[in-house]
């Protein structure tokens, strides 16, 4: 081919590269690289790769604040579809985290079953077979019709896709906060086990060598999901975004995961890649910028739903249950024979060149050609610095706020009910009943603990915990200091199970990046984040950045979504976060402190969300983890539960409800309401042994953690101190009755 010029079907100005999302200065340098005016295929292409959902234009010098490195990471953060942690004698851990929030809003069940599935398939594109899926969801109070539409469908989008995928789905977390009314969160978490030295990688290498398309086939679903639909705010117009949602196959999807584990353990495959976000374009650009070499592409043998797609819409199609996937040239005809056997189709589209350009073909037209590296984060994709600015809500939400009232025995029986029905705290069994929690076998502990469990079944005896968290408001209130308690929370959450926390995976939903005071939320969180990271030794694996979640309306609060993996090498220490003796010391380990800013009770009983967030100190955190993890592998602590959302209080109630016994305390402190619902940090309850405790004690003065006893657990209710009690039944039905009245009404 001697003329190099792609022909374009639509001419090509600076307006046609706003309408794409570029700006003009992103345009001329668009035609810098060429050296020429791109034409609109490739307009198409550098539109969807320099987007931020696909280059992390605006976040990725923030990112790399974070610590990315560690003795048990097995690729590099951010070079694969997964992070990979090294867990002993040959096997590895995968595990990601990732938003489908934008099309979530647009089209819930397709858009929470679509997140899932690509969550899946970063996975197992890594050689890791899937044994965990986690969520963690953010929406508008439910006394909405709208709230309860997008709470219905997305729960049922994802428990449809990993149901019938047949994966677990057991651990994730609920908030409801007015601020996501038109913009939920949806952030999708999986978790696989896979051989040390079966990864796969998302390379190209070795020209020569067929680049091939196996899985669904193409149609216009998904186009321009990543830069339109994730990069933009919520307006009038979303609702004509529908089309760019994408439509999930789960059946399908297990299909295509056996045959891509069966393909990398033949040992067929060069480098592999899902077609997420930007489809084709990402994939052949991406892969073959980390391998330094180029792709020669004939869109006519792309397998296509609709015939008269044009190369445009080919190459930004976000079609599901597709990979592109480089074989070792001379083994074709194995490989096919693999993915005839699953039913999965396999079709030849290209090949690697040694020219380090993606070239495309449509009906034998050259359409696009394009260096690779000029694509991608780390090449000539543009990477900004932003403009910072405290918000000016600071200022006024931080002016302290007093203890709250002094809560006598009446209050007590009052509030607590209304705090364990408030849609937040509230039991989310109307949630997870949807989903199976079961399939595969792997599942210890769901919903008995802090984080659930899942054995590792190559590795008899060990077992890792994992967990999503992030408590938003407080990074409202504090962008930094609720950066450090969303991983603190996480590392927690592990930790009250038996299990060390070894690594992070994120997902970071903030608003609107060209905001200067979002940006400082951004930037100020993520400073907090890898702060508690570096003290805890959680380095981060990788994960996603979700911008633009704001609406005409509502700006949702800053969340960086933590997910955390801990490692436990006997399943048999392993607790859980109930009473499960009669006569056990009830106990709080760790700083109580009176604070009230960002709480549960202040938004339910005072109707507002003020003050601070909650104090953390970083070593104070790391030795309550120390000290709490001793004590839970020594076979000391018999059960722990993190006082999160309502304080002592709550968490206490909570400990009653697994087996249905109670504990007659003497409450040691004050009685306001900072002090009993109050949400500080570094604060775990525990149950002990009475012939264990005074060596309890004794180990926690060694390390210099407060312990305080409580009382003793026992009868049919929960009693602070004389005269104060409530029954557990009262308990059990202000806890689990509350939502599913909700979504009835």
């Amino acid at each position: 081919m001697t003329d190099m010029t792609p022909h374009s079907e639509i001419e090509v100005t600076v307006e046609t590269a706003r309408e794409l999302g570029l700006t003009p200065a992103e345009y001329e340098r668009i035609c810098g690289v060429l050296g020429r005016t791109p034409s609109y295929t490739e307009l198409g292409v550098y539109s969807v790769m320099w987007s931020e959902h696909c280059s992390y234009k605006n976040s990725i010098l923030q990112l790399k604040t974070l610590p990315r490195t560690g003795s048990r990471m097995l690729v590099a953060a951010g070079e694969e579809n997964a992070g990979v942690i090294d867990i002993g004698e040959g096997y590895g851990v995968a595990f990601k985290i990732e938003s489908h929030n934008h099309p979530s809003a647009v089209e819930p069940f397709q858009g929470a079953a679509t997140g899932v599935g690509g969550i899946l398939r970063d996975i197992f594109t890594m050689g890791a077979r899937p044994i965990a899926a986690l969520n963690s969801l953010r929406f508008g109070e439910p006394d909405t019709a709208r709230t309860k539409y997008l709470v219905k469908g997305v729960v049922s989008g994802i428990g449809h896709y990993g149901n019938c995928f047949g994966v677990p789905t057991v651990a994730g977390e609920i908030y409801f906060d007015r601020c996501y009314t038109d913009n939920p969160l949806v952030n999708a978490m999986a978790v696989g086990v896979l051989r040390s030295d079966g990864m796969a990688s998302a390379t190209a290498k070795g020209p020569g060598n067929p680049v091939f398309i196996m899985g669904s086939g193409t149609g216009r679903d998904g186009i321009h999901g990543a830069s339109l639909l994730a990069s933009r705010e919520f307006d009038e117009e979303t609702e004509n975004m529908r089309p760019t949602v994408q439509v999930g196959d789960p059946f399908a999807e297990k299909l295509l995961l056996e045959a891509s584990l069966e393909l990398i353990a033949a040992g067929v495959v060069v480098g592999m890649q899902d077609m997420g976000a930007a489809g084709i374009s990402c994939s052949t650009a991406e892969m073959s910028a980390k391998g330094n070499v180029g792709m020669r592409i004939d869109l006519d043998k792309v397998p296509l739903r609709e015939s008269d797609m044009s190369a445009y819409e080919i190459m930004l199609s976000e079609s599901q249950e597709r990979m592109l996937v480089v074989i070792e040239q001379g083994l074709e005809q194995r490989a096919a024979a693999i993915c005839a056997k699953w039913d999965v189709p396999f079709v030849q589209i290209g090949q690697v060149t040694d020219d380090e350009h993606v070239t495309i073909t449509r009906h034998g037209t050259l359409v696009a050609r394009v260096p690779a590296q000029s694509l991608v984060l780390g090449g000539e994709a543009p990477v900004y610095v932003r403009e910072q600015k405290r918000p000016a809500y600071l200022d006024e939400t931080q002016k302290p706020v007093d203890h709250g009232p002094v809560i006598d025995a009446e209050a007590f029986a009052t509030v607590l009910p209304k705090l364990l029905s408030s849609p937040t705290i509230a039991s989310k069994r109307w949630v997870y009943e949807q989903y199976d929690s079961q399939v595969g076998d792997n599942s210890v502990m769901r919903s008995g603990g802090d984080a659930a469990v899942l054995r590792i079944k190559e590795l008899p005896g060990k077992a890792v915990a994992v967990t999503t968290d992030c408590n938003s408001r407080y990074v409202y209130l504090n962008p930094y200091r609720g950066g450090l308690i969303a991983v603190a929370e996480a590392a927690r959450n592990c930790v009250c199970v038996g299990a060390l926390p070894v690594a992070i995976t994120n997902c970071l939903n903030f608003g609107n990046p060209y905001d200067p005071e979002v940006y400082y939320q951004f930037a100020e969180a993520i400073r907090g984040m890898g702060d508690m990271c570096r003290a805890l030794d959680t380095p981060v694996t990788g994960g996603n950045v979700s911008f633009h979640n704001e609406s005409q309306s509502h700006a949702v609060f800053p969340t960086p979504t933590i997910g955390m993996l801990g490692l436990i090498d006997d399943v048999s220490t392993i607790i859980g976060n109930s009473f499960t003796q009669d006569g056990q010391v009830v106990a709080l380990l760790g700083w109580h402190r009176s604070e009230l800013g960002g709480t549960e009770y202040q938004k339910v009983i005072q109707g507002r969300i003020t003050g601070d967030a909650p104090w953390i100190d970083i070593n104070e955190e790391v030795r309550l983890q120390h000290v709490l993890l001793n004590a839970i592998r020594s076979g000391t602590v018999t059960a722990a539960h993190d006082c999160a959302e309502g304080g002592v209080a709550v968490a206490l109630a909570e400990m009653t409800l697994g087996k249905g016994l109670g504990a007659t305390l003497n409450w040691p402190f004050d009685r306001t309401a900072a002090d009993l619902f109050g949400e500080a940090q570094s604060r775990v309850i525990v149950t002990i042994a009475p012939e264990n405790y005074d060596q309890f004690v004794e180990q926690c003065q060694t390390d210099n953690v407060p312990v305080h006893r409580l009382g003793t657990v026992g009868g049919v209710h929960l009693d602070l101190w004389n005269g104060c009690h409530v029954s557990i039944d009262s308990i059990r039905s202000a806890y689990e009755g509350s939502l599913p009245s909700i979504m009835a009404s």
